[in-house]
């Protein structure tokens, strides 16, 4: 299958997606927020910069968008192979993969307990809060 949209204008779509603020992280900060728990953002001095950052537990929430950090389950409606341009994406997309792996092995061995909540998974506020609360309430 070929993109529906000339080059110029994926490019110019692409480069309007940024990495914070986006949606999904507003869900689950606005949620994380409203169950009462409070956190610093982005914290540049923590590999990966994480999303959400609770010190005082020493945990960490990351929001990964669907296709861009290729959601690995097969239950995922968002996630999906680029069709063209495969000697760019696929790279790129691998790449995104091994650098997330990367990041939480780091994080693990600095003693933090990491989350990865889906894009995916913020459609259904319930479920993300009982997922979230048990993550953070645990020791």
């Amino acid at each position: 299958m070929i993109d529906k949209l000339p080059p110029d204008r994926r490019s110019e779509n692409m480069r309007k997606i940024k990495s914070k603020g986006m949606q999904p992280e507003m869900r689950v900060r606005s949620l994380v927020h409203g169950m009462g728990f409070r956190f610093r953002l982005h914290r540049k001095d923590l590999p990966g910069k994480p999303d959400l950052v609770f010190p005082s537990r020493k945990k960490i929430i990351f929001v990964h968008g669907c296709f861009w950090h290729q959601h690995p389950s097969s239950a995922c409606k968002i996630v999906r192979q680029p069709k063209s341009n495969l000697d760019y994406w696929r790279p790129k997309l691998d790449g995104n993969i091994q650098r997330d792996k990367d990041h939480g092995k780091k994080l693990n061995d600095l003693g933090w307990s990491v989350l990865v909540v889906w894009e995916c998974e913020t459609v259904d506020l319930v479920r993300l809060q009982r997922k979230i609360k048990q993550f953070l309430v645990k020791s």
